[in-house]
């Protein structure tokens, strides 16, 4: 927590010189393809992760969080933890196993007690944002070279250069603390998901975040487009949909007295009023059977809170799918037509939705005996007009407009804080494919980015055509003041990437520090669904952040 005047509190680390380390071991994922993960496991010592490439995620006692350069993660004793670096390519991730001590604060008639040495914890926990990974990485890599040697004198030199790290680590922290808000928001909008059944108040919440009322009610509109309790209600909405899912079996008054709300009529206000809907009317239609013959469409399913009760197998389903809407209950489509309708058959759906360029006419009509069968055209629709008739098509048409509301209050946000950073820079989305660059603003997350957060696009982009390539050497001198690449994960893909990082002139941070140049996966990213475009919207603050 951060005073008023925006000083950490004087416990925060007021008592660090009275403490002292021990670095157990440090480590680094050796595997050349990238691949690292830690398996399930209670902490004996204290933990420290710092990426310094790549991406990946972890679980502190059940809580899913990510591993992201620029931000280091601190662990501690006891806690049950789960990571794994996601992808392939260029993945490096130090781990440090590391002892904390300190002396108990006794009086002076006890002094000769208070010798004794005491396990205590470090004075952070959890993600903190670091001001630059060059610098992480040369202090690992001069620990891990003294550590790794049979000189004692060179071990004790590892012991003093891990200090030189920690001191590092908690003066970022310190500083970062003091000067980004965004930490803080970030903070108090945790506390609300953690506290969200208990009794709320904005005197509560401006405590959390060590400020005002007045001025946390406005860093809290500023940074979320909505109000704090606009928040609450939203999450605690969210979590009484995922209690209505066909697994579930609760009454309305045992999800609503669940979610915080003892007013039961309150709860049905607020409920329509988040979704469109009323919650009879919802848990209703999430008894129905609705199928995705097409992987492509179960983006727009999951905006609506919609599981299928089937969808093809081969469909890259990613570690964010698995975790979030347990996708094992999907029965899983064959490849062939044959096989699916008579798998379809058995499973008697209510709906079925498919891709019209996609199926033959004997297929439609097969379907259609099947159950309604509704069919998108994904060429001549933009991901709202699929949305919208999706919606319209399972009878969500209110629930649709709903989210596109709320995602058109969250894109005024994210656009709001993002001018003072971004408003000048050019930007150049891409894809490389093997040997194969694509151009990616019409019909991908270019939308988001520049039509709806209205970031300018580099002068080399054409958004006129539908398909535009780029050769390397065009890349590589493109006038783009940003770099926004989606890379396969085939080795030529990589390759290109790392030519394209190592470039002289994209090593240079921007004037606030910031890299200039930053990767995603191929999925979801590649996904031209609703649910991709409002995940570039919760990326898009940090895309750049804290990542030379």
């Amino acid at each position: 927590m951060i005073s008023k005047d925006g000083i950490p509190p004087a416990g925060t680390f007021g008592q660090i010189d009275q403490m002292w380390f021990r670095l157990r071991s440090i480590t680094q994922n050796n595997n050349p393809k990238g691949e690292w993960s830690l398996r399930l496991q209670f902490l004996e010592s204290h933990l420290l992760l710092i990426p310094i490439f790549g991406r990946g995620w972890i679980t502190v006692d059940g809580k899913y969080a990510e591993l992201r350069a620029g931000f280091v993660f601190v662990c501690l004793p006891g806690q049950l933890i789960e990571a794994r670096l996601e992808g392939s390519g260029d993945q490096r991730l130090y781990i440090l196993r590391f002892d904390v001590f300190g002396r108990r604060d006794l009086s002076e008639d006890q002094e000769q007690a208070s010798s004794s040495e005491l396990h205590i914890p470090f004075p952070m926990e959890g993600e903190a944002a670091i001001a630059s990974t060059i610098t992480y990485s040369k202090h690992c890599e001069a620990i891990a070279a003294s550590m790794g040697n049979i000189n004692p004198l060179q071990r004790l030199h590892a012991q003093s250069g891990f200090y030189e790290l920690l001191y590092s680590l908690l003066s970022d922290a310190s500083q970062l603390q003091l000067s980004d808000t965004d930490a803080v928001m970030e903070r108090v909008k945790t506390y609300i998901e953690q506290h969200y059944r208990e009794e709320l108040s904005i005197r509560l919440l401006a405590g959390e975040a060590g400020t005002s009322e007045r001025h946390f009610i406005r860093l809290f509109k500023q940074k979320y487009g909505i109000s704090a309790i606009e928040y609450l209600t939203e999450y605690r909405i969210r979590q009484a949909r995922s209690l209505m899912l066909p697994q579930t079996n609760y009454e309305l008054k045992d999800i609503a007295a669940y979610v915080g709300y003892k007013d039961i009529p309150y709860f049905r206000r607020k409920f329509k009023q988040i979704t469109g809907v009323a919650p009879a009317t919802f848990m209703r239609n999430a008894k129905l059977k609705i199928v995705a013959y097409h992987g492509s469409l179960i983006g727009a399913l999951l905006t609506l809170n919609i599981i299928p009760c089937a969808a093809p197998a081969d469909h890259p389903w990613t570690e964010y799918y698995r975790r979030k809407y347990e996708p094992g209950a999907v029965l899983p489509l064959a490849q062939d037509d044959d096989t699916r309708i008579q798998q379809l058959a058995h499973l008697h759906p209510d709906f079925i939705l498919g891709l019209e360029q996609s199926l033959s006419p004997d297929i439609q009509q097969q379907l259609q005996e099947l159950a309604p069968t509704y069919l998108v055209s994904w060429l001549r629709m933009d991901w709202r007009t699929q949305l919208r008739f999706i919606g319209k098509c399972l009878n969500r048409a209110k629930e649709t407009a709903a989210w596109l509301e709320k995602y058109e209050r969250k894109a005024e946000a994210v656009r709001a804080d993002l001018d003072h950073e971004l408003a000048k820079d050019k930007l150049l989305i891409a894809r490389i494919s093997g040997q194969k660059i694509t151009v990616l603003s019409n019909r991908s997350l270019g939308e988001v980015l520049y039509d709806d957060l209205h970031l300018l696009p580099a002068s080399v982009v054409n958004r006129k055509l539908s398909h535009q390539t780029l050769t390397l050497e065009e890349l590589r001198s493109a006038d783009a003041d940003r770099l926004l690449l989606i890379v396969d994960e085939d080795v030529h893909s990589q390759a290109v990437w790392s030519d394209l990082r190592d470039k002289e002139s994209w090593k240079h941070p921007d004037p606030a520090g910031y890299s200039r140049i930053d990767h995603l996966p191929p999925f979801p990213w590649t996904e031209y669904t609703s649910f991709t475009q409002e995940l570039i919207l919760d990326l898009a603050l940090s895309l750049w952040r804290n990542r030379t």
